[in-house]
């Protein structure tokens, strides 16, 4: 009897315990294999360096990897809600695959976490999209910067050549519209594919328009095929692109071919070479500096840091969730969204994030600036 009494005692203080601390369990999916493993793979190495514990509750991080595939991504989204029963979603690495995972984030009120670029991807804001946030720059502020330096450095004409996706368009449809406002006249227009092997058709097309510059609207490795192509046709204007390609991957594959490329890029990318009075310095630094100390220096890129900044934005948010219900319940997801959502200059490795209603990005120029490719490598432009 005495014995029965033990483990029933024991058995109470187990659950006790257990709901005295509720896992938190945050479910990611990113492109750790595939055409954008460039990306994917820095955001994986990121979440082994999140916060294992936040508002005193443990957090777990299921993370799966979509292989650069937009089926494969809705599938582990669906396989992390319904299975593994997560209260948010991060991810994924790429605009096509965080498009589809918005259904399932909506369908199951599953707040997200986007890691890409889209502006399409939390605007314009409906019913799906109020359960969506995301930490990288719009296409529009990235566009903005670079529309600057084409009007400062008197480029008239531009020639365009972007992906045949979602990422693609938004850059398009952005681009497009800065630049006419701008007097910047786009002419050619040509699209290519991730997988592509070939995009000489295109790149002879651009040059036959006699830009001023020309602009790459890709991500990863893929953006330095038509770049290559330009250079080996005999082009030796300027070339622009996008954040999309800010890793060292892209250094690598396009080398020679990559010197004096310009291109918007987070402070994070910079965070040496920024001015101590940055506002995001300090923060970017903090990442850098522990993400170096386990895969060494230089191996920072603006993806993981998207990454990071998703876990920043939980640390800010899920506290006050916490006050409302406990992990694991319809409520406490409720209140998740609804407490990133409030967020107010909270500062990531990014830039600062303050949300609204209306804007579940929430980031300002703060969060951009332009460089070059000097040398094999990154250069701030003062």
């Amino acid at each position: 009897m005495k014995l029965r009494h033990t483990l029933l005692a024991a058995i109470s203080l187990a659950f006790a315990a257990s709901a005295a601390h509720a896992e938190i369990k945050v479910g990611v999916v990113v492109s750790a294999t595939g055409p954008a493993a460039s990306l994917g793979i820095p955001e994986r190495n990121t979440v082994a360096l999140l916060p294992t514990t936040i508002g005193g509750e443990p957090v777990r991080y299921i993370v799966l990897d979509d292989a650069s595939d937009t089926t494969t991504a809705v599938k582990n989204a669906r396989k992390l809600v319904a299975e593994d029963k997560v209260d948010v979603l991060i991810g994924s690495t790429t605009s096509p695959a965080s498009l589809a995972m918005i259904d399932v984030a909506a369908e199951t009120s599953t707040p997200m976490i986007s890691l890409a670029a889209s502006a399409r991807i939390v605007s314009p804001m409906d019913d799906k999209k109020r359960w969506i946030f995301k930490t990288p720059q719009n296409d529009q502020q990235m566009a903005s910067a670079i529309v600057e330096h084409m009007t400062a450095n008197n480029v008239k004409r531009v020639s365009f050549i972007g992906f045949a996706n979602a990422y693609g368009e938004g850059w398009f449809e952005q681009f497009k519209k800065q630049a006419e406002e701008k007097g910047v006249e786009l002419v050619a227009n040509e699209r290519f594919n991730p997988a592509d092997t070939s995009v000489t058709g295109q790149a002879l097309k651009l040059m036959a328009a006699k830009p001023d510059a020309v602009f790459i609207a890709g991500s990863g490795t893929p953006s330095a095929l038509p770049q290559k192509t330009l250079r080996e046709r005999g082009y030796k204007g300027p070339i622009y692109q996008t954040h999309g390609v800010a890793n060292n991957d892209f250094l690598r594959i396009c080398g020679k071919d990559c010197e004096g490329t310009l291109l918007p890029v987070g402070p994070v990318q910079m965070a040496r070479s920024l001015d101590d009075s940055h506002p995001v310095k300090a923060t970017a630094l903090a990442y850098v500096e522990k993400y170096e100390a386990v895969h060494g220096e230089g191996s920072v890129s603006s993806f993981g840091a998207y990454a990071w900044d998703a876990g920043v934005l939980l640390e800010a948010a899920a506290p006050v969730a916490l006050q409302v219900a406990k992990p694991g319940s319809a409520e406490f997801r409720s209140a998740l969204r609804d407490a990133l959502e409030g967020v107010k200059e909270v500062a990531g490795a990014t830039g600062i994030y303050t949300m609204s209603a209306d804007d579940h990005l929430g980031l300002d120029e703060r969060s951009r600036v332009m460089i070059e490719i000097r040398n094999g490598t990154w250069s701030l432009l003062k």
